[in-house]
Formats: C-alpha cells, sequence, structure tokens
C-alpha cells in the first residue's frame, strides 16, 4: 500500500525508509522543468516525507543524494528545511554529491528515515469514507496551481487524527491508490473522477487521499477547506 520499507527492530518500534527520486527537473540546460533547487529539494522531501508519515512513522533524518553538483547542496537543503518548518521538525541532514562526474541534467535521491511505535499500526475500519485532499499536478503546474496543493502542515494534522488512513498519491494516479484502500471494489465515485484526472500522475504528491468513519467528516472539511473532495 504504501512505498516505505518498514523493518520491525524490536517488538515495540520499527524502522521506516521512504524515499523519492528527481530527474530533469532544476536549473541546468537540458532539465525539461526549469525551476531552482530549493523547490527541488523542497518536493522531493515532501514525498518522502509524506510516504513516512503516512504508515505512522515519525521522521528522525533525511539523506539527500545529489548529482545536481556542489554548487546545488546548499539550495536543496534550504528546500529541505522549509519543509521541515512546515511540519514543526528540525533533522540532521546528510548525504553525498556526485562531485567527479557532471551530468547534462539535474537528479536527485532523497530518503527520510523514520521510526513507529507498532502500536501505531493501522487499522482496519468495516465502514469508511475517502476524500481527495488537493488536486494531482506534475511538471510545470505544480508551480502554475500552488492554490491546490496539499499544505504539508495539513497532511501532518490529518495523520495525528485517531481512526484514519491516509495515503499520498504519487506517478501511479488517483484511482491505484484508492483501490488499495477501498476492499468494495466500487471505484473512484463519479463526482470526483468528473472533476480530476485520476489516472493522472500526482507528482510530488500535491494530493493525497483519507479514509476515515464519518464522524470525523465535518472536522476533516473544517480544515482542508477548499482543497476537501469528499464522497
Amino acid at each position: 500500500m504504501s512505498d516505505s520499507l518498514i523493518l520491525p527492530f524490536s517488538e515495540a518500534e520499527s524502522l521506516i525508509v521512504s524515499s523519492d527520486n528527481s530527474g530533469g527537473i532544476g536549473l541546468k540546460e537540458k532539465d525539461l522543468v526549469q525551476v531552482p533547487y530549493e523547490v527541488v529539494g523542497y518536493y522531493s522531501f515532501r514525498v518522502a516525507v509524506m510516504e513516512c508519515m503516512g504508515v505512522g512513522g515519525r521522521p528522525i533524518s533525511v539523506v539527500l543524494h545529489n548529482f545536481c553538483g556542489d554548487e546545488a547542496w546548499k539550495a536543496l537543503s534550504r528546500g529541505i528545511m522549509k519543509g521541515l518548518n512546515e511540519l514543526g521538525m528540525v533533522l540532521p541532514i546528510t548525504g553525498s554529491t556526485e562531485s567527479n562526474m557532471p551530468l547534462l541534467q539535474s537528479a536527485l535521491g532523497l530518503m527520510v528515515i523514520g521510526k513507529r511505535r507498532n502500536e501505531r499500526v493501522i487499522k482496519q475500519y468495516p465502514i469508511r469514507k475517502i476524500a481527495l485532499i488537493g488536486r494531482p499536478l506534475v511538471g510545470d503546474e505544480v508551480m502554475e496551481q500552488q492554490e491546490w496543493v496539499a499544505p504539508l502542515f495539513l497532511f501532518k494534522t490529518l495523520c495525528e487524527m485517531e481512526d484514519v488512513q491516509v495515503l499520498p498519491v504519487g506517478s501511479k494516479g488517483i484511482v491505484y491508490e484508492w483501490e488499495q484502500l477501498d476492499p468494495s471494489g466500487e471505484g473512484v465515485p463519479i463526482h470526483i473522477s468528473s472533476k480530476v484526472d485520476i489516472k493522472k500522475s500526482s507528482g510530488p504528491s500535491t494530493c493525497f487521499l483519507i479514509a476515515y468513519p464519518e464522524y470525523l467528516e465535518a472536522k476533516i472539511r473544517h480544515q482542508s477547506g477548499l482543497l476537501f473532495m469528499g464522497e
């Protein structure tokens, strides 16, 4: 259901390893999407940290694999720090830069390492509703339609609710992730599929799904505002 690796190391806790990659996005001449490296670092961190928190993980460190060149490291780190500030977190950042072989396009790998208490393993509830928070955006759309990008602090807030399951939407699209949450097999409701492309990549997880008991809907709607699209 998640791309995170979950490694139990005791009866009480598990290690969570979540990651993200990006290529052709940055400031090199041949990059397909031209954006500052701070933006690249922010959105790559966003994906990995959402994957970690989505399975109940508490992030404890960030590992950055930089193939953009030495000069990009500080900007990439600033992007990560921006994401950490939104989450109210202070984490160590480590990693490495490929400085021997210059690449024609920007490339980046990023990991978030976290820990999870095993008692926080997501339970399955017989009756749940599913909603979409945010909209699927990719490439230049991410910068052009910022108002539809689900904020990190909102994701964190909803993750911390009892009785919910939160799942970031990535490159496989809404329909794929919806199937992971909906055992009924009924699929994405028509009022959602008629407004957004449910098979489209959500790029750096600009949207996410939340499964919840009905009694929480008013609270989730209030906190999500216009980003909420429920059943």
